[in-house]
């Protein structure tokens, strides 16, 4: 299982780096990679569709982030069949109290005081 995560937190941090990247190469003005081609005119060949591209790309990405993380947690989440299974404490009787020592012993009894 841990080959599973280590897989899909490496395919996180490479769609990360990609979203990254897409996002840094857009403009927010509407310029960014699509003026690159071309001038800022977008009736030019290609610019409006490199925009389409962007807008897609970083929307797929983010949700490619976010199906991998939920599906890394479902998978990671799920409790390990290695651990021992607990068994339920056994329930014991109390033990036997015997009877309370009776308290009828005799009372002591004063010594003689030895004569002079």
């Amino acid at each position: 299982m841990d080959t599973i995560f280590t897989l899909l937190m490496v395919l996180v941090m490479v769609a990360s780096v990609l979203l990254v990247i897409i996002v840094m190469a857009q403009n927010p003005k509407g310029g960014g990679l699509s003026s690159t081609f071309g001038g800022a005119s977008s009736a030019q060949f290609g610019v409006q569709r490199t925009n389409d591209f962007m807008e897609k790309a970083t929307w797929t990405l983010g949700g490619t982030i976010i199906v991998l993380i939920l599906l890394s947690v479902v998978i990671t989440g799920k409790p390990s069949q290695a651990l021992p299974a607990q068994q339920p404490a056994k329930k014991e009787a109390p033990a036997k109290q015997s009877a309370p020592a009776s308290s009828t012993t005799t009372p002591a009894q004063t010594p003689v005081a030895p004569a002079k």
